[in-house]
């Protein structure tokens, strides 16, 4: 854990490392006035000393570095490559800045919301089935044109489920901490939630992990939506119960669509991985061709600030950084 030191100018900061070759690969070739190393953040970094990085970028795949945070102590700035940060701040104490990764991974996971929630509705992952088999038979399906869809959380990710959801003709809500009305129109507040439930067919979660969100979806909540309603989570799998919706799901009464689940990886005995009306992606969301190039941007954004002087985006707690 880091601990509290003087100030530090973000001006000042001088070497940044990165944790695969791929992305130094796609960084390096833009950066002028930054040193980059390659730093997994369990070893050493290749050509210089530890103490000497003041910007580390956290492998996007591998979480092996939480087990010894102590090596961030003299980093000034930990860049995640991923947009929840659930837990990392207690890692870090308050002597290193946090930055999470904000618009990298929305349209891939809104994506993914989207594909989830047309494979539910039309029973794609039927027609998967019926293929492996070698059957050809025709089925009638549920439509996600006339739906009334839910949206809880309107971050990056949220924003990003709903631009994508507007040209499908849905009935559409959105719901936040707290109700306010924007450019798209009103957010209803999560107190409203009990009322609204009763009144949506397809149930997207795009919410961070925190104290008020884990559990918000439980037994109570799940009870309240209509009988062959839809939950889809992209945000983080603690925001639902498992047990209760594994319950829903396997006595018929609802479906699920997650790319999230408490725990990971989800055992493969698990009643959901087997229960009809089940569709379960192993956590793919931020996981395509956009990731690279996308992650490449924000920290060339992000290094730009801090040669300037100013606050890098998404930042989660300032450290030692003068902002």
């Amino acid at each position: 854990m880091s601990h509290p030191g003087p100030p530090v100018d973000p001006a000042s900061l001088r070497v940044v490392s990165l944790p695969e070759q791929e992305l130094f690969d796609a960084v390096v070739p833009h950066v002028t006035d930054f040193r980059c190393v390659l730093w997994d953040m369990v070893g050493e970094p290749e050509g210089c000393a530890r103490e000497e990085v003041d910007v580390a970028v956290a492998p996007y795949y591998s979480a092996r570095w939480r087990r010894d945070p102590s090596v961030l102590r003299d980093v000034s700035l930990l860049q995640l490559q991923s947009t929840g940060y659930d837990g990392v701040p207690e890692l870090l104490g308050d002597g290193t800045a946090l930055a999470a990764a904000g618009w990298v991974h929305a349209a891939g996971t809104a994506e993914i919301a989207l594909g989830l929630i047309l494979a539910a509705q039309r029973n794609l992952d039927r027609a998967v089935r019926q293929q492996a088999d070698g059957v050809y038979r025709q089925f009638f399906s549920r439509s996600l044109a006339d739906s009334r869809v839910t949206v809880v959380g309107v971050g990056e990710i949220g924003r990003a489920v709903v631009a994508r959801l507007e040209p499908f003709e849905v009935e559409l809500t959105r719901v936040a901490s707290t109700a306010r009305e924007d450019e798209r129109g009103s957010v209803h507040g999560i107190a409203e939630l009990g009322e609204i439930l009763p009144r949506t067919d397809v149930l997207v979660l795009a919410l961070p992990l925190s104290d008020a969100t884990r559990g918000l979806v439980g037994a109570e909540a799940l009870a309240a939506l209509p009988d062959d309603a839809l939950v889809v989570n992209v945000g983080r799998g603690a925001v639902v119960d498992t047990v209760a919706l594994s319950a829903e799901v396997c006595s018929g009464r609802l479906r699920c669509a997650l790319d999230v689940v408490e725990p990971e990886p989800l055992p493969g005995d698990h009643p959901l991985m087997s229960a009809r009306g089940s569709i379960i992606a192993p956590h793919v969301g931020g996981s395509n061709s956009s990731y690279l190039p996308r992650m490449r941007d924000l920290l060339l954004q992000q290094l730009a600030a801090l040669r300037q002087g100013r606050a890098p985006q998404f930042l989660v707690s300032p450290g030692r950084l003068m902002i």
